[in-house]
């Protein structure tokens, strides 16, 4: 597993009951997660210090419980990046901490290239990795399907001091502007993509993990250039392995370049603990 260790704006402080104690900067939040299974607190006296929790309804959603005043919105940095942290519905707060982990290694491969690298970062959500891949020197092409979503990400590059690199945010439906790039001969040297397990584009598309992700992967081959750097699938999918994210890149890019494939887990890791928690997924193949 690939753990997400070198935070230092955010932390899980304990897990217990299904739920994780995180802090945020100096805001701790109470949130659900399903893989904390076991129902001993490590660390008791740390839960009555919450800013705020997220109540999971068993109907479905939720709500947030704000213990304690919270700021609409606060900042975190990661290393030099640095993101808008915002309490939104589903319990997210617009930053999946553990991506750090990519993070690290796409900026790594960026600058050890010395050369231009352009990167198509599809359902981009609030621009982690979009902000990452600028700060390492690439230019990033941003598309997610949500307007509010690309308008947080702008909010990121800003913050992070990056507003003159060059990016361009689109708010599209993923296939559909890949399909156009096609038409146009655009290429890409890097690609990344975070699939939902099930959303809806734009105008209103229906994409389900399983059944698009096959056909999504084949059609990007056609927007890779002829010298690519990487390739990287996220998913949070459940019942889906990391292998098989990397036999989707293996079957199709290997028809066209060499190059390393892995696979992995992603996890965070808890601190004055041995405990790590699981979350997610990824396949990589890189130049």
């Amino acid at each position: 597993m690939d753990v997400a260790n070198n935070w230092k704006d955010y932390e899980i402080l304990d897990m217990a009951n299904g739920e994780k104690l995180e802090r945020w900067g100096n805001i701790t939040l109470i949130r659900p997660d399903p893989q904390i299974i076991w129902k001993e607190k490590t660390f008791p006296e740390k839960w009555k210090n919450a800013n705020a929790k997220y109540n999971r309804s068993n109907t479905g959603g939720g709500n947030w419980n704000f213990i304690k005043p919270l700021p609409k919105s606060w900042q975190i940095k990661y290393k030099d990046l640095t993101f808008n942290i915002k309490p939104m519905g589903f319990k997210h707060t617009g930053i999946f901490p553990e991506q750090a982990v990519n993070w690290d290694w796409m900026m790594n491969k960026i600058r050890n290239s010395n050369r231009e690298i352009k990167v198509l970062n599809l359902f981009a959500y609030t621009g982690g990795a979009s902000v990452a891949c600028l700060k390492a020197g690439a230019s990033v092409c941003h598309v997610d399907s949500s307007k509010g979503m690309c308008e947080w990400a702008k909010e990121n590059v800003a913050s992070s001091g990056l507003r003159e690199r060059p990016i361009r945010f689109l708010i599209d439906d993923v296939v559909k502007f890949v399909n156009r790039e096609i038409r146009r001969g655009n290429k890409y040297d890097g690609i990344i993509m975070d699939p939902p397990s099930y959303g809806r584009g734009a105008n209103g598309e229906v994409w389900k993990f399983e059944e698009n992700i096959a056909d999504l992967v084949e059609l990007c081959m056609n927007v890779l250039s002829d010298k690519p750097l990487f390739f990287l699938i996220n998913s949070y999918t459940t019942g889906i392995s990391s292998q098989v994210l990397e036999n989707l890149l293996r079957i199709n890019i290997s028809k066209k370049v060499g190059g390393k494939f892995s696979h992995g887990e992603l996890g965070l890791p808890m601190t004055n603990s041995k405990l790590i928690l699981p979350c997610g997924i990824y396949g990589r193949w890189e130049e």
